[in-house]
């Protein structure tokens, strides 16, 4: 019970951190919060299917697939580290 709590609020967490992100960068256009941003969205989908990996669909191991979002956000935020601050 309490790891399907602690699952939701970790999505629920990237989820807030993503969108105040990108509202951010929407009136600031300042592209490193972009980057920032998009991030944190693939965090909140690597942590949606964590719960789905854990809680729903205990049988099927999702390890591989969890770990494609997680690859996406850190590229993009390397990439907004190391190209986009001057």
């Amino acid at each position: 019970m309490i790891a399907r709590i602690i699952y939701i609020l970790c999505a629920l967490t990237s989820l807030a951190c993503a969108v105040l992100l990108l509202r951010s960068y929407a009136r600031t256009r300042l592209r490193l919060l972009l980057w920032s941003g998009l991030c944190f969205v693939f965090l909140c989908v690597n942590n949606v299917l964590l719960y789905i990996d854990i809680e729903v669909l205990p049988t099927i191991d999702l390890s591989m697939v969890r770990a494609i979002p997680v690859v996406i956000a850190l590229a993009l935020l390397l990439y907004g580290l190391v190209w986009e601050v001057k």
